[in-house]
């Protein structure tokens, strides 16, 4: 599996190209494959931004690290996080929950949260995710009113009148957030409450598998047509691999 590269993960930020890193989502056996891949491929694209091309990578490199959680840990991941933005490079972390990511970066988990510019709440129950997010919406000013009613003798009534301050949301509020809602905080402007976009109404979404199975992607049909691909005289190759003798 490792025994020649085919991938050239320095190529990512110098034309628009797509890696797709599929992995068990049970099975966690060859995760630290996919870490040490990760971890190369940043220190590949990061010197390359800089001893290339200035500091900066002609074409934008974008991290989409879908079930974050699951891939395995990513050596000094919240020191990239940090540094890879002027290179051109950008992640976009897919959680569960926080507690997923405490789990896994443990110590370091808040500083990979700080350098996140953008957080987008999708909706969930976890009790920790709820409260911190409760914390970040802040607070909101509400009128207060109280009457008081004393019967007797002498009956008397009274109202009063006051400025206090409520959770914009509180958790058990965002635990039941509307599924066609998200709130999303971007730093530098207060967080605020959007609709979820309808995918259906995307233009390209006839394309999808969704809307159609026949747009599936088989891997596995891929790779045993690729196998079967069979060198022609007149082709031309790249590179040339000895893979050792083989049975007759």
């Amino acid at each position: 599996m490792t025994r020649y590269d085919e991938l050239e993960l320095d190529r990512l930020g110098e034309e628009k190209s797509a890696l797709f890193v599929i992995i068990s989502d049970t099975d966690d056996t060859f995760n630290f494959i996919v870490s040490i891949m990760y971890s190369q491929m940043f220190n590949l694209l990061c010197d390359k931004a800089l001893e290339v091309y200035d500091g900066t990578l002609p074409v934008h490199v974008r991290l989409l690290l879908d079930e974050f959680a699951n891939i395995g840990q990513i050596p000094n991941f919240d020191k990239l996080l940090a540094t890879m933005r002027s290179r051109e490079i950008s992640a976009s972390i897919v959680l569960q929950s926080k507690s997923q990511l405490k789990a896994l970066y443990k110590e370091t988990a808040d500083g990979i949260e700080s350098n996140c510019d953008t957080i987008l709440f999708l909706g969930g129950k976890d009790r920790e995710t709820t409260k911190e997010l409760t914390e970040i919406l802040g607070k909101e000013t509400i009128d207060l009113f109280t009457n008081s009613d004393t019967k007797g003798s002498s009956p008397s009534s009274s109202t009063n009148y006051q400025k206090t301050g409520r959770d914009l949301m509180t958790p058990d509020e965002i635990a039941v957030m509307d599924g066609g809602k998200c709130i999303m905080q971007i730093r530098g402007v207060r967080p605020f409450l959007s609709d979820k976009f309808d995918i259906t109404k995307h233009k390209q979404y006839h394309l999808l598998s969704d809307y159609d199975k026949k747009n599936a992607f088989d891997i596995g049909k891929y790779v045993k047509k690729k196998a079967r691909l069979k060198l022609k005289p007149d082709m031309e190759v790249d590179e040339v691999f000895d893979a050792g003798e083989t049975e007759a």
